[in-house]
């Protein structure tokens, strides 16, 4: 079948990396069931395995994605939570020490069919395209994780988003204005802090620029290069939610800042398949859709990796069968 994979990694050209071609169709375990893919969505997690990171070359070759919509062997619609479970786990999957993403371990979506575990397969709202829910379970779980179950916001509540063009960033942007919240953005460039208008922020601001107050929350997925802006700008009490850092993993901790503030720094890490069951409900509810940049051919994938390697994107990149 045709994919979208990695053989070998190169951690200084992922794209060269990149590979588009045949391989085996899978076949479900007992207790796994086979989706036929009509859709899947880019993410930086994907650019990571195509370096090698988390992703080890003995596991090579792995089908690269997390996120998918398809149709399931009893002609469902369905969405695929790409956290897998280790065998037994009860209780939220985020927890598990041996949890792991599809396309870690397990073969991913950017093929014509993926195997996953039964319980992974949530049903899709007929509201939603297939394109539309593709989106949801890996940027956009995530910032919905981040807003709801972390960040102890309330409605009324500001909320600062580093980043105004990150997959997640996009995502908390759209969720954070389709939950009540006053959304403020960061972009390097004003093409970007425009978009950012919009995807749902009331406001925008050069990366690093003094805010017209404290902000209740920060959603962190940047690291290093904004870290500090983010703590200087929480108010006493306030939230940093962090989960990634695509500009490097070791900033200044300014923990007298911290402690002194009491400032709660939380870390997050994808969420559970309930959480993406409400998601989904919010998305149906009140009409919220994921931002997508382009819907691909999955043969014409590597232009969406490409952009992203440029980090010339503006919401998702869509593959479709």
């Amino acid at each position: 079948m045709f994919s979208v994979f990695v053989s070998a990694p190169n951690p200084d050209d992922p794209i060269a990396a990149l590979e588009l071609g045949e391989r085996p169709e899978p076949e479900a375990p007992d207790g796994w069931t086979r989706v036929e893919v009509k859709a899947a969505s880019l993410n930086h997690h994907d650019i990571f395995s195509l370096k090698g990171i988390g992703l080890p070359a003995e596991r090579m070759p792995m089908i690269l994605g997390t996120d998918a919509s398809g149709i399931d062997e009893d002609g469902n619609e369905v969405l695929i939570h790409s956290v897998i479970s280790s065998p037994g786990w009860t209780g939220d999957e985020t927890f598990d020490p041996k949890r792991s993403l599809l396309s870690e371990v397990h073969q991913g979506t950017m093929a014509k069919y993926v195997v996953v575990p039964k319980g992974n397969l949530v049903a899709k709202p007929a509201e939603l395209s297939f394109e539309e829910a593709a989106c949801l379970p890996t940027a956009w779980l995530t910032a919905y994780r981040m807003l709801t179950n972390d960040s102890r916001l309330k409605p009324g509540n500001t909320v600062l988003i580093q980043g105004a063009s990150g997959g997640v960033a996009t995502a908390a942007m759209s969720i954070a204005r389709a939950i009540g919240l006053r959304v403020w953005v960061t972009g390097r460039s004003e093409e970007k802090r425009q978009a950012a208008l919009g995807h749902g922020a009331h406001e925008v601001f050069e990366t690093g620029a003094r805010l017209p107050g404290k902000v209740d929350a920060a959603i962190e997925t940047v690291g290093e290069a904004t870290w500090s802006h983010s703590l200087r700008s929480l108010r006493p009490g306030g939230t940093l939610v962090v989960s990634g850092a695509t500009s490097g993993p070791n900033p200044k901790a300014d923990l007298n800042r911290v402690f002194f503030l009491q400032m709660r720094i939380i870390g997050s890490t994808m969420g559970t398949r309930t959480e993406l069951e409400g998601l989904l409900g919010l998305c149906r509810d009140t009409g919220l859709r994921p931002v997508i940049n382009e819907v691909l051919p999955m043969s014409e994938a590597k232009r969406g990796f490409q952009a992203m390697v440029d980090g010339n994107t503006a919401g998702k990149f869509v593959f479709t069968n």
